[in-house]
């Protein structure tokens, strides 16, 4: 199960890396080849343009179709992660209809108020820590929201 979800997730990057390496994204307007995906376990981030030295954080949620929620993690198996750990400049949710583009500072402003949940995600072997934020209060504050880019 990990290994599957590992595995679409890092379709969902490459997808990302794609539109980015051919100017398909509207946030950061031109094309940009030399971007790349981070290889191996790094908590800060998914995805580099080094032409403009941005940092690319990618999420997959395509359940937040069912639940109307995003999860945002904080911590995982009792250590900080996600939305915690970040040195990303931007977040990309993919939700199975559309790529929403945000930053974490918007982000951390759609959770505020919101309580923190303790739920072991379908399978992870630990706990995590997380928000359900309503994905609509993350699509309207986000940068752009785009529909129908799938490679």
């Amino acid at each position: 199960m990990f290994q599957d979800d590992l595995a679409t997730g890092e379709r969902v990057e490459r997808m990302v890396l794609n539109q980015i390496r051919t100017g398909r994204t509207p946030l950061l307007g031109e094309a940009y080849p030399n971007a790349y995906k981070v290889e191996g376990y790094f908590k800060g981030y998914d995805l580099f343009v080094p032409e403009i030295e941005v940092r690319i954080e990618v999420k997959r949620d395509v359940k937040s179709q069912e639940t109307g929620n995003l999860v945002i993690e904080i911590e995982y198996g009792g250590n900080a992660s996600a939305l915690a750990t970040t040195e990303a400049d931007y977040w990309v949710f993919w939700d199975g209809e559309c790529w929403i583009w945000t930053t974490p500072w918007r982000i951390r402003k759609a959770i505020n108020g919101l309580p923190v949940r303790e739920f072991t995600g379908k399978g992870d072997p630990k706990p995590k820590k997380a928000y359900l934020c309503p994905k609509g209060k993350i699509k309207n504050t986000a940068e752009y929201v785009i529909y129908e880019i799938h490679s």
